[in-house]
C-alpha cells in the first residue's frame, strides 16, 4: 500500500488542493482525502506538483514509430501521405520492432494508461500483449482499391476491430462494409485534417489532383461533403472517434453531433497537425458546441514524441483542469474503460501521474518545462 500526497489533484475537470491518494499493491485506489499538515502524515510520499489519472492517448500509430524523423516537417497533407508510402520500405523488421518497443515503454513511463491504436499490419501485437498499457487496436482499411475483407485477419487479434481510414481514401461499398464489421465496436476515422478533404468532393485541391494523376476514381463524391458521408453511411447508434478535425465547420459539428445517439469523440492531435501543415484544431468552436474532446499523439512519423503532456501544452489558452479532462476521463469514456481508468476514484486502477512544473496563476497552467512521470 502507498499513500501519495502532492500540491494538487486534477481530476474530472476539478482541482483539489493538498490531496492524499492511497492505493493498494495492485494500483487500486482505496481512498482520496486532503492533508492539513504534512508533518502529521505517517508513511506518506510527498511530490511537488499536480497528480492526475493516467493519460488516455485517443489516437496513435505505434507501428509507425520507426518513421521518426523520416518525413520532413511541413511537407503538407498530400505530400505527407505520399511520403509515407515512399519511405516505409527503408527499414528492417528489427528496426521497426526496436522503435515500437521503445515508444511503448516511454509512453508508459510518461503516464499513458490506454491507447486507441491504428494498425495496418500485425507487427505491434506481440509487444502489446506484454505491455502494461491497455491497447484498443483499430485495423484500418486504407486505399481506394482495398476491400473490406482485407482487414479480417487483423481483427482476429486481441482487442482489435475494423475501421475505415477516412472519408477520402475508401470507396463507398468498402467503407460501409468495414463499418458494419465493427458491429458494436467504435470506429476511429481520420476526419477533416486538411481543406483538401472537402475540396475533393468538389473535384478540386491536391487530393483530387493526385488521384487524377494516378487514374483513380472516387465513387463517394455524390455525398457532397465528408460530414454528409459520415451521417449517411453510419448508423445512429455507432460509437465514433473523429480524428484531427482541423477544418471542421460549425455546420459539420452540428450535423454530426445531432445525428449520433452517443457522444462523438472529437480527437485532437495538435502537434501532428503542426508538423505536417501548421493547421490548428478549432478548439473554441468545438467547445461552443459542447463537443466531447479527446487528445491523441498520432505517430512518430508526424511527431517528435508520443508525450501526452506535450500535446496539452499546445492548448495554452485552455485551463489545465479542462484539457486534462480531455486527456483522461473523456478518452476513457470513448474507449469504454471509464469504470477502470480515466479518473482517480475509489475502486479504479487508473494509474497515477505526477505533473511537475505547474503554476497557479488564475488557475493551474503548464510551464514550458513541465514534465509528466508515472508514480503508479
Amino acid at each position: 500500500m502507498r499513500r501519495i500526497a502532492a500540491h494538487y489533484l486534477v481530476d474530472r475537470g476539478e482541482v483539489m488542493p493538498r490531496p492524499v491518494v492511497t492505493v493498494d499493491d495492485a494500483g487500486c485506489v482505496l481512498n482520496v482525502e486532503q492533508w492539513q499538515q504534512l508533518d502529521s502524515l505517517a508513511a506518506t510520499e510527498f511530490y511537488a506538483g499536480a497528480l492526475c489519472a493516467g493519460f488516455i492517448n485517443a489516437h496513435c500509430h505505434l507501428e509507425l514509430s520507426y518513421l521518426r524523423g523520416a518525413i520532413a516537417r511541413g511537407s503538407g497533407f498530400a505530400g505527407f501521405a505520399r511520403a509515407i508510402g515512399q519511405v516505409r520500405g527503408n527499414f528492417s523488421s528489427e528496426e521497426r520492432q526496436r522503435a515500437l518497443q521503445a515508444a511503448d515503454a516511454r509512453m508508459w513511463s510518461e503516464g499513458v494508461q490506454a491507447v486507441a491504436d491504428i494498425v495496418n499490419d500485425d507487427s505491434s501485437f506481440e509487444r502489446k500483449s506484454r505491455s502494461r498499457i491497455y491497447y484498443k487496436s483499430f485495423a484500418e482499411l486504407f486505399g481506394l482499391n482495398s476491400v473490406a475483407e482485407g482487414v479480417q485477419p487483423l481483427c482476429r487479434q486481441r482487442n482489435c476491430s475494423a475501421t475505415p481510414h477516412s472519408t477520402y481514401s475508401v470507396q463507398d461499398g468498402a467503407f460501409r462494409a468495414v463499418a458494419a464489421m465493427a458491429d458494436t465496436e467504435p470506429l476511429s476515422i481520420h476526419f477533416m485534417e486538411s481543406p483538401d478533404e472537402l475540396a475533393l468532393y468538389q473535384g478540386e485541391g491536391s487530393l483530387a489532383a493526385w488521384y487524377g494523376r494516378m487514374g483513380w476514381e472516387c465513387d463517394f463524391l455524390h455525398y457532397g461533403s465528408p460530414a454528409k458521408r459520415i451521417v449517411e453511411s453510419l448508423s445512429r447508434g455507432q460509437r465514433l472517434l473523429l480524428v484531427h478535425n482541423c477544418c471542421v465547420s460549425e455546420e459539420d459539428i452540428t450535423l454530426i453531433n445531432s445525428y449520433f445517439e452517443k457522444p462523438v469523440a472529437w480527437v485532437l492531435c495538435p502537434r501532428s497537425n503542426d508538423y505536417i501543415s501548421g493547421l490548428k484544431p478549432p478548439v473554441e468552436l468545438l467547445l461552443r458546441h459542447n463537443a466531447m474532446i479527446c487528445v491523441g499523439t498520432d505517430s512518430l512519423a508526424s511527431n517528435d514524441s508520443l508525450s501526452m503532456l506535450e500535446e496539452l501544452k499546445m492548448f495554452a489558452d485552455t485551463p489545465l483542469a479542462q484539457s486534462l479532462m480531455w486527456a483522461t476521463i473523456n478518452g476513457a469514456r470513448t474507449l469504454g474503460v471509464e469504470c477502470e481508468m480515466g479518473s482517480v476514484e475509489v475502486g479504479k486502477r487508473p494509474g497515477l501521474v505526477l505533473i511537475e512544473g505547474v503554476e497557479d496563476v488564475d488557475g493551474l497552467c503548464l510551464t514550458p518545462t513541465a514534465a509528466a512521470r508515472r508514480l503508479i
